[in-house]
């Protein structure tokens, strides 16, 4: 018996040694799946005072990067410093990964703590709300408020927290987050007296006020009007994060600098919407007779990201504002982070084409149709239903959908977001030379998606799609080879009738029904698993270094 319990503990105190060498090992490995890469931008063209503007929204930026560490987790700063503390090898190594990812989860890997002592599995209201809330508890609390209330209860810009009496109460963010948002707002203002554009003035003081008041709308009014070299995008915006009920805006930013020869190519696309809208899949009933006036598509060059925009895997574009009121009156800007798509394509999408796609098919991968699919995406978000009625009630989709929202949204653009260049192409709009190359080349960014994992939403719904279309005959298997192919005609039919589906899905407001889509589609099946498993040699992203804003 003691010999025993002597082995048992020589056991432990060997795996006890060997644990770093393990953990180093592990986290190498995780780090080695982002390749190191400089994003730029050519900021030579600008204006002495934009110049000087551009620091100063640099400097605005790292404010997102405190504040989104606070909402991640509770406990987020706290280990923030304790890391930063850490100068060994090991420590470094965590360091690096947990500013990877924003945090001590894995976002590949399921949300998979890498770091011991935090909570698993990782917060689904992250800061958001006390980790002891329930749903139910959320639901009966707010089913007392005031309706004025419900809508910030359930809006963007409040963080739900206890009172003295362990109740639940509404906190804004322009007081929770004050101590950061105060002086970001300052550097705004700094900025827009620098600058020699009027609308960039416009938007920096009108987000700076933003800050202070917590009524985003007046600043989101100017961002969609915002026509200045310097292209920014800063504060509370999407809600990937918040997990209970896709409630909840995560701060962010993108500093950016204009490509014009770029965006001049792309503008016809905007003519085109309001026609793509009344053509939609779905019940003529479901469709926006009026879409907003303005819907305009920029291509910039990313100077540096903040916040959110940081966590895992990097935006390749963005539609935004997200709030109803505003895409409904003045419809939604998208923005195409060029310099960040062309990275991924070359250091991404190509390897992975090698592993995955059939010999044939394999020259007809190109920039030009990932790029255009991202900014068809991008329109999509755009289009199809937001707000609907439902038991007598005005609500939106996103409010309807809760956690699936995300998911569900994400794989509507896509689709559908074939669908509309299929669409485009029949009526002579975009080059039917496009064809074949749009198509493998999406099937080639299903893999690059998946590999995020069908926990985060653009993954879970790439899943979707692809059984989906696999099902319809679309995407072909060859289990001799490995590889995959696409039936172009097959993959017409299939995108334009999953992408009625899902819009009939959003529309009816039916949580049950999306439900069910994601339970029956959202998973990775054998030669998927298969195709993942060749790939590991291939990096899942990218790990941009941004030198314009280094010193």
């Amino acid at each position: 018996m003691m010999k025993s319990s002597i082995l048992l503990w020589c056991a432990m105190i060997v795996a006890g040694c060997a644990q770093p060498h393990k953990e180093s090992s592990d986290l190498e490995g995780k780090i080695k799946r982002f390749a190191p890469i400089e994003i730029t931008a050519d900021a030579s063209k600008l204006s002495p005072g934009n110049r000087q503007a551009l620091d100063k929204i640099i400097e605005a930026s790292r404010y997102m990067d405190k504040i989104f560490t606070r909402q991640v987790w509770s406990g987020n700063e706290t280990l923030r410093t304790k890391l930063e503390g850490d100068t060994s090898p090991q420590g470094l190594l965590r360091m690096k990964y947990y500013n990877i990812n924003m945090g001590p989860w894995s976002t590949l890997d399921h949300d998979e703590p890498f770091i011991e002592g935090v909570p698993n599995p990782r917060p689904p209201g992250a800061n958001y709300y006390p980790e002891d809330m329930t749903k139910d508890e959320f639901s009966a609390w707010e089913a007392g408020l005031t309706e004025e209330d419900q809508k910030k209860a359930k809006g963007f810009f409040y963080t739900i927290r206890r009172d003295g009496n362990n109740k639940l109460m509404l906190v804004p963010y322009s007081e929770e987050y004050r101590g950061l948002l105060d002086p970001a707002g300052e550097l705004l203002r700094e900025a827009a007296e620098l600058t020699d554009n009027g609308s960039l003035r416009e938007y920096l003081n009108a987000r700076a006020d933003a800050f202070t008041s917590n009524d985003y709308y007046e600043s989101d009014v100017a961002w969609m009007d915002l026509d200045s070299p310097i292209d920014v995008t800063i504060g509370p915006y999407e809600v990937y994060m918040d997990k209970l009920f896709n409630y909840k805006a995560a701060f962010e930013s993108f500093i950016t600098l204009r490509n014009d020869e770029e965006t001049a190519k792309l503008g016809m696309f905007s003519s085109q919407l309001q026609m793509l809208e009344d053509n939609l899949p779905i019940d003529a009933k479901y469709r926006n007779p009026k879409l907003g006036a303005s819907a305009p598509i920029r291509v910039v060059d990313v100077v540096v990201v903040g916040g959110e925009a940081r966590e895992g895997v990097q935006t390749a574009a963005y539609n935004l504002p997200n709030d109803e009121r505003v895409t409904r009156e003045k419809g939604s800007k998208r923005v195409m982070l060029k310099n960040v798509q062309e990275a991924k394509f070359k250091r991404i999408l190509l390897p992975i084409s090698a592993v995955v796609i059939n010999e044939k098919q394999r020259p007809s991968i190109s920039f030009e149709p990932f790029f255009t699919h991202i900014l068809a995406h991008e329109l999509m978000h755009g289009l199809g239903p937001h707000t609907l009625t439902k038991n007598g009630k005005q609500t939106t989709v996103r409010q309807e959908m809760k956690e699936l929202s995300s998911a569900l949204e994400e794989a509507k653009a896509d689709i559908s977001g074939l669908w509309a260049l299929q669409f485009l192409m029949d009526k002579g709009i975009v080059s039917k030379e496009m064809e074949e190359q749009l198509y493998v080349t999406y099937l080639t960014g299903m893999f690059r998606s998946v590999r995020f994992g069908i926990n985060e939403a653009h993954g879970k719904g790439v899943a979707v799609q692809f059984n989906y279309l696999t099902d319809e005959g679309a995407f072909v298997y060859d289990a001799g080879s490995g590889m995959f192919s696409v039936d172009i005609t097959k993959i017409k039919e299939g995108a334009r009738t999953l992408s009625g589906m899902i819009m009939t899905i959003q529309a009816e407001g039916s949580y049950d029904k999306a439900k069910a889509l994601f339970d029956k589609y959202a998973v990775v099946r054998e030669p998927m698993q298969k195709a993942l498993d060749r790939l590991k040699d291939v990096p899942v992203d990218i790990a941009p270094v941004y030198p314009l804003a280094s010193k």
